[in-house]
């Protein structure tokens, strides 16, 4: 018996330096790549350092009392909640949809599923370039063929440009969050929807009372990660608006880059970056305890 305890014992030991050797390296990154930097920024926004010059002169907590009073900060706040409530709900439901459209048998099923997959795979900056030409070369064409006079010009007015962004990022990665919800509904047992049938529910009252409750896991995924990413929308702005027309699309990492880098205010800038941040952890504990809740209640 002892020498049993003490071989399972050594080979605990083992495994824990084998999960010690898997996690390090992650971690090491982890730290450097986010935890390290976001400290940086703290410091750095407690200053009124130019990002230049040596003196990083200490004002405190200065910096985010002026953040509540500029006019163009909030601005890009109020543009960057309409992008990213307008986005999470199309997003969701446009995926869950063709989701549901793949899985219910139709013929050439991986054929459709690779091209709504691909332009995920296509950088941001190049999405917001394709779209900028479809918007303002290709798209107007039709309307000398067809005789129409419909305004594509979707980035050039203040009034449309969110509308064109949630198209071209809608465009991009509905493929994406689609293949999360195909996974989630291949896995529900068929047996389900047997008993469901037999107790005399309908394709709607199975949608709701089965497919709903079995797909929490992946809603909570989809609805995280779109929030999320739609929190931190830059790179399409840039290749497609560059925050224009006037301040209409300016989102609030581009509206931080702008002021920190452009401007030469690294200290403001970092405490817009904070204030992000602060904002990103808050939204995303909210949804995950009030989605997980759900899936438990369910």
């Amino acid at each position: 018996m002892g020498m049993e305890r003490k071989k399972k014992s050594g080979m605990d030991r083992k495994m824990e330096i084998q999960y010690l050797m898997i996690v390090i390296p992650g971690f090491i990154i982890f730290t450097i790549g986010l935890i390290i930097p976001t400290l940086m920024a703290f410091r750095y926004s407690l200053t009124s350092w130019d990002g230049l010059t040596a003196e990083k002169p200490f004002v405190g907590i200065q910096n985010y009392i002026n953040l509540l009073h500029d006019s163009n900060f909030m601005q890009a706040w109020v543009f960057t909640f309409k992008f990213t409530i307008a986005n999470t709900i199309i997003q969701n439901v446009c995926a869950l949809l063709l989701a549901i459209a793949l899985d219910s048998g139709i013929k050439m099923q991986k054929a459709y599923r690779t091209v709504f997959f691909i332009p995920c795979l296509i950088s941001s900056v190049i999405v917001g370039f394709i779209w900028l030409k479809m918007f303002s070369n290709v798209l107007p064409e039709f309307n000398e063929i067809l005789g129409t006079n419909i305004n594509f010009l979707l980035f050039g007015s203040s009034s449309t440009v969110l509308s064109g962004l949630l198209i071209a990022n809608n465009w991009q990665w509905i493929g994406y969050w689609m293949l999360i919800y195909l996974a989630g509904l291949q896995s529900i047992p068929a047996e389900l929807y047997e008993a469901a049938k037999v107790d005399g529910a309908g394709a709607f009252s199975r949608f709701l009372h089965v497919t709903i409750p079995m797909l929490a896991p992946s809603i909570t995924i989809c609805v995280v990660g779109i929030t999320t990413g739609s929190l931190k929308v830059y790179d399409l702005l840039v290749s497609s608006t560059s925050g224009g027309p006037g301040r209409s699309s300016t989102s609030v990492i581009l509206h931080t880059y702008n002021t920190a880098i452009s401007g030469r205010q690294y200290g403001y800038g970092s405490a817009m970056s904070v204030s992000l941040v602060i904002v990103l952890l808050l939204v995303a504990l909210i949804q995950v305890r009030s989605l997980k809740n759900r899936e438990v209640q369910q």
